[in-house]
């Protein structure tokens, strides 16, 4: 399908109304997508077929010191990873050191468990084994 001969005129005019805050048939957003609904093309018209007029939709925006609807949202999602981030890092910080801390748990039963079964082993044990339970106890 070939665009229609005044797709390039429409789209500038869309990007004057969208820049001049006038969008008729959009939200007004700075981004692609609302420029494409503004001038009434499909999307892929500015990213693929008119990469010039896109270049120079999000130059004018910057060049009014703003930024494109598009890049806040990309900064607002990097701030919020760099928090998921840092709090990963904490919860693995306590993570490894509660593997410590049930590693020397692990440490001192198993010293314990041989005390117990060298004492059993003795003629004359100061501990007693208990027979296994002849039912299982069922908790509910």
């Amino acid at each position: 399908m070939s665009p229609a001969p005044d797709e390039r005129d429409r789209i500038r005019a869309a990007m004057d109304r969208i820049l001049q805050g006038t969008a008729q048939h959009s939200t007004g957003a700075l981004t692609i997508v609302a420029l494409a609904q503004e001038a009434g093309v499909p999307r892929n018209a500015l990213t693929q077929r008119h990469l010039d007029l896109k270049n120079d939709f999000y130059a004018k925006v910057r060049e009014r010191g703003q930024l494109p609807d598009s890049e806040i949202r990309l900064r607002q999602q990097i701030v919020k990873l760099r928090e998921l981030r840092a709090k990963d890092a904490t919860e693995l910080t306590q993570l490894r050191i509660d593997v410590e801390h049930l590693v020397r748990a692990v440490n001192q039963l198993t010293a314990h468990n041989r005390q117990l079964l060298l004492a059993i082993s003795q003629s004359n044990p100061p501990v007693r084994a208990l027979p296994p339970h002849p039912h299982p106890v069922r908790r509910y």
